[in-house]
């Protein structure tokens, strides 16, 4: 029994790039696409966003697309990805606000919400980042060399 536990536990630690570079590649592609989709769409989008009684929908509208766009960039590569999930998690906080408010009657609707989901994957990408396959892993290893060099050149004067 406990050989087995010792195998499930080095097979999952092996495994650990896995999640968050799954929930990396999906929340990044899902926002380049809604983002790149409203860009492309902006007329209808700044209708929809005046319909939902949202303030300044000519600035509002192109604001959250680009931000959709960028934001969905930058966490698909995995680059910056703790900052670039704050504006997705206040887009998606906005949308339910806004556009599902009326669907909304419990909480068992609001974990039933697809925005619910991204901002649930958004938050784990906040709290825990990209990942090991990400180029923040990639900067900050290198970051860490450059930090660990630096005493040496410093003792060596």
């Amino acid at each position: 029994m406990i050989a087995l536990r010792r195998l499930i536990l080095r097979v999952c630690a092996s495994l650990r790039w896995l999640p968050p570079t799954v929930t990396r590649l999906t929340l990044g592609w899902v926002f380049i696409e809604s983002g790149w989709g409203k860009l492309h769409n902006l007329p209808k989008v700044i209708d929809f966003f005046r319909s939902l009684g949202i303030p300044a929908p000519e600035i509002q509208a192109p604001f959250a697309a680009s931000m959709e766009l960028l934001c969905g960039v930058l966490i698909l590569l995995g680059l910056c990805t703790r900052l670039a999930s704050l504006p997705l998690i206040v887009i998606m906080v906005v949308a339910i606000v806004t556009a599902r408010r009326s669907e909304l009657n419990g909480i068992s609707d609001l974990f039933g919400f697809i925005e619910f989901l991204y901002i649930a994957m958004a938050l784990w990408l906040g709290a825990f980042g990209a990942g090991p396959l990400s180029l923040d892993a990639l900067f900050a290893k290198r970051m860490d060399a450059g930090e660990r060099a630096e005493p040496l050149r410093a003792g060596a004067r």
